[in-house]
């Protein structure tokens, strides 16, 4: 599915449909450069959730969790991890296979340890549309193992 926002609303309220339809143990692995709306589509997530609480990228602790919702929500932001190792004293694998919903900002990253089957979401700018312009690419992956 691609979606074509033109403005940080229009990311918002794709993040919102993503979270309305979450289903226990999903996970969606955000892709983008930096300042393209990676939080601003994770926000709308927790909204579609039901989160009210204030959601913010959790560069420097890695993972967030908000329990407010219909269901859990952990929200990474991996840009600054040094190791993947680092991943799992953070508890990442009962988070990514537990009932809860799974954000991964930078999920390239981690890409090694991420689960065989997860929502991509690939945010695009296109400067030549406008500066709010953003493509976002939606699609499941699955293992072929």
């Amino acid at each position: 599915m691609v979606i074509e926002s033109n403005s940080k609303e229009e990311t918002y309220n794709a993040g919102v449909q993503l979270g309305q339809n979450a289903a226990p143990g999903q996970v969606y692995c955000i892709y983008g450069d930096l300042g393209v709306g990676k939080t601003i589509i994770s926000q709308g997530v927790a909204a579609g959730l039901g989160i009210t609480e204030v959601v913010n990228s959790p560069t420097f602790t890695i993972v967030k969790e908000y329990d407010e919702g219909r269901l859990p929500l952990y929200h990474f932001d991996v840009y600054r991890i040094g190791d993947v190792d680092e991943m799992d004293e953070i508890g990442y694998n009962e988070m990514v296979y537990g009932d809860g919903v799974c954000l991964i900002e930078w999920a390239n990253l981690i890409e090694e340890i991420l689960p065989g089957t997860y929502t991509r979401i690939n945010i695009e700018k296109d400067l030549s549309k406008g500066l709010d312009y953003r493509r976002i690419t939606i699609e499941e992956r699955h293992d072929q193992i």
